[in-house]
């Protein structure tokens, strides 16, 4: 039986191939990093005081512009819309409250689903507290807005509020109204920043 012997050779690059191979690559990093910041994830300065106490104004917010491209929308989830309104090129951040095909109304500043009231509301899960430290109610809705009266959502129609429901632009004025599911930009997942605030969203 003949004995072969293996020879290895080391492949040696040249300076030009070296300089071109990490040009390559520093090209595919910026364009995969493209890529995700358009088309799957982004991030949104948080203006104003409609979402406190969840975010606050200032905040810097991480958007997932996936999920919903493999799941629906769910109730409570905090998204970033584009809103029906004529020349305003402003996002908005809300709270999804209200389904498609369900009905909501507010009565007595209370959410009501299908006539039921909502009895998980989400904002009942805040801990809030007054000047002196002492845990309080989240106050009830002073104006239910277009929910005075029965709002029944389209197929592909949410209704959304601000957890600050006595300081929000939501789906109870006419300038936002109900949000079409090709509104809907991504979910807010997580604050990026302040350091002090930075975490997931529930």
């Amino acid at each position: 039986m003949a004995e072969f012997e293996i020879y290895r050779r080391e492949k040696k690059y040249h300076l030009h191939e070296i300089i071109i191979k990490w040009i390559v690559d520093i090209a595919m990093v910026v364009c995969l990093s493209f890529l995700l910041a358009t088309y799957m994830l982004g991030k949104t300065t948080v203006v104003g005081h409609s979402m406190e106490p969840t975010l606050y104004n200032d905040d810097n917010v991480l958007i997932d512009k996936v999920s919903y491209c493999f799941k629906e929308p769910q109730r409570y989830d905090v998204i970033i819309f584009e809103p029906n309104i004529a020349n305003v090129s402003k996002y908005y951040v809300k709270r999804i409250i209200g389904l498609p095909g369900e009905t909501v109304q507010i009565i007595d500043g209370v959410v009501y689903i299908d006539g039921e009231p909502l009895e998980d509301d989400i904002i009942y899960s805040f801990k809030l507290t007054d000047e002196n430290g002492d845990e309080i109610e989240p106050e009830k809705i002073y104006n239910a807005g277009l929910a005075s009266e029965p709002v029944e959502l389209g197929y592909d129609e949410y209704f959304v509020l601000g957890d600050n429901r006595n300081n929000s632009e939501d789906s109870r004025f006419a300038n936002v109204g109900n949000v079409k599911y090709s509104s809907i930009i991504g979910k807010i997942w997580a604050i990026s920043s302040p350091f002090g605030r930075m975490g997931i969203i529930e």
